[in-house]
Parts: structure tokens; sequence; C-alpha cells
């Protein structure tokens, strides 16, 4: 029987265990929609205890938690403000000009992250002639920065600066429970900086769906009509929240262990020729760029999916590797020899 594949791509490929499928089997359901799902319900208090916040909202996925949060927080003409590597702007499709009518002003940074100074020269003039700058958003961990962890001191002082200048906070938070097992903080650590905080489910976590956006009671009502709006309301949603309060007991303590299977895979790579590893591996995530004597990252990424391997190119040199909670250490192993292989120089493991 054939070894099965090892898939890379993303934390995002995970399957449900048999363990959460039985939770989910057995939720009390309602109508979420008409706000009497039980299990719904019970999430969100769960996530607004955790966040240290008053309240919380379930939306189907990550990008509609950061998109209703933005929306809650403008109003078109407005302006946000985050580093040109963000999720908002490079994975969710144009949203925020789209379902906001928002402008979007960047800052550059090492790894994804900026800092309070960088806030200054963001910020508009008020004028008739200019948006409105409105909203600060930072994302931990950063995706595009390899899995990077904002450190809490510099998070407090891009939040100070931002108020200064009146400035609202999000936390795009999806990979926040993996800055959590890194650094020892605990959630609410970090969101008590941010008006409000998008988690997501389906990631590290490994449910089949589902995010949250935690805030303020009236930012919340705001988030909850946006949700409607944006089309993510769900009838009988107990059934993916039972699946995420299954994850939040039982998944998040062994996250550490993806940021160790990472950390072997990119001690296991680093000294193939041609190979360069670009950023540090903090997290559970593995960037290499690749001489081109070995052809494009695309094409390297299909030589490893014919020897059982699935990795995601994301640029034409570089090729990004998740560690997730269906990747074994043995898997690992398995990877590296591969991607040896791949590149013409064979590993011993």
């Amino acid at each position: 029987m054939p070894e099965p594949l090892i898939d890379l791509r993303s934390d995002t490929v995970t399957r449900p265990t048999p363990a959460m499928r039985k939770a989910m089997a057995e939720a009390e359901v309602g109508d979420d929609v008409l706000g009497d799902d039980p299990t719904v319900i019970r999430l969100q208090e769960r996530i607004a205890e955790i966040m240290g916040k008053p309240a919380a909202c379930f939306v189907p996925s990550g990008t509609m938690a950061n998109q209703t949060a933005i929306r809650a927080h403008t109003e078109p003409g407005d302006e946000v403000i985050c580093h040109v590597d963000s999720h908002i702007i490079n994975y969710e499709t144009g949203a925020p000009a789209a379902l906001s009518g928002v402008m979007i002003r960047t800052m550059t940074g090492d790894r994804g992250l900026f800092d309070a100074d960088q806030i200054d020269a963001m910020v508009r003039p008020d004028s008739a002639h200019f948006p409105h700058s409105k909203l600060v958003i930072v994302e931990n961990t950063q995706n595009r920065g390899g899995g990077a962890v904002w450190p809490l001191d510099q998070i407090l002082r891009v939040a100070g600066r931002s108020r200064q200048h009146n400035l609202k906070l999000h936390l795009d938070g999806a990979r926040l429970w993996n800055a959590c097992a890194k650094t020892g903080h605990k959630p609410a650590d970090y969101a008590r900086h941010f008006d409000t905080i998008s988690c997501c489910f389906s990631k590290g976590l490994g449910t089949p769906a589902g995010s949250a956006v935690s805030g303020d009671a009236a930012i919340i009502a705001r988030v909850h009509r946006f949700r409607k709006m944006f089309g993510g309301a769900m009838r009988q949603a107990g059934i993916l929240a039972a699946a995420a309060l299954y994850a939040l007991d039982h998944h998040r303590d062994r996250l550490v262990e993806d940021h160790a299977n990472a950390a072997r895979l990119a001690d296991g790579i680093a000294d193939l020729p041609g190979v360069t590893i670009p950023m540090p591996v903090e997290t559970n995530m593995v960037f290499i760029d690749l001489d081109r004597r070995h052809g494009t990252a695309a094409e390297v990424c299909a030589r490893l999916r014919g020897l059982g391997v699935l990795a995601l190119p994301t640029a034409p040199q570089r090729i990004r590797f998740v560690v997730h909670l269906d990747v074994s250490r043995a898997m690992i192993e398995r990877a590296i020899e591969a991607i040896g292989r791949a590149l013409g120089a064979p590993v011993t493991v």
C-alpha cells in the first residue's frame, strides 16, 4: 500500500480527528441567524473569555473575520494602515476596496513587522483633500514573514502610538494560537491592545471551517450585521462551533509539536546545495529560496508531488512548507529525503 501524501501546502488542509467528528455529530444546534444556536453561543462566549473581551461573533472564514472587522471600524473613503505583506491585501481578493470602500496605505518592515515611528508617517493630515486614517492592522503570526511572532513590547509601542493618533486597531490573529504556543503568552495578553481580534479555528487547530471576531459589544454588533450583509450568516452552525470548542480544549497545547517539526524540517534541508532559508523558523512555517539551477519553485513543487510531498510556490524561486496537525515527525523525515531527491541531492535521514 503506497504511503500517504505529506501535505505541507498549508495548515488549512487538516481534517477533523475522529474525536472532533464525534463532538460535531453530537452538537446541540439551533438557528444561528435567529440567534438561538446554543453551541454557537457557547463558542462565542468562550472566545470572548479567552480574548478578554465582552463579546465575539462566529464567522465562516478568516477572510470574513478580517473583512467584517474592517467594515465595522470604517466608512467608505477611510484609510487602513498595514504592512505591505499583510494577508488582508495579498490573499483576500481586494475585499477592503470591494466590500468596505477603503484605501490601504502600506508600510515595509522586516518579516512583516513594523514599529511605532512608522505610524507617524502613515497618518494623513486632517484635510478635505485626504482620506481619513482610521484603522491599523497587525498580523500575528505574520504569514509572508515566515510565521513571525510579534514581540509583545513592539505591539505595545505600535498600539500606544496608534492611540495617540486616534486610530482603531485590529489584530489579524489567524495564527495567534501559534504565537501563544511560541511565547507562552495568553491570547488576552495580545488582545488587550486591540479593538477587534480575529482568530481562526481551521488552521493550526484543525477544524473544517470557522473563525471568530472579538471586541466590545458595540463593535461586535456591527460585525454581526456585516456578517449577514456579506453572506456569512449560517443556520445550524453549532456543528462547526462544536469542532472549534473541541479544538480549543484539545489542539492548542500540541502546537509546540508543529513548531518542533518545522525546525527539524528546516535543519534537515538547510545545507542542500542551492537552498537558502531566508527567514528564521519561529513557528510552523519554513520558507526556502531556490537557486535557478533547480528550476522554478513551481517546477520543484511538481517534482515533489511525484515524490509524495505537497508544497506551495509563493514566488518564482520561493517555496513555503507548513507543518500541522496531520504531519508526524516520521513524515517530516520522509519530506526531508524527498526534498533532497527533488533537488538532485539525496539526503540521509
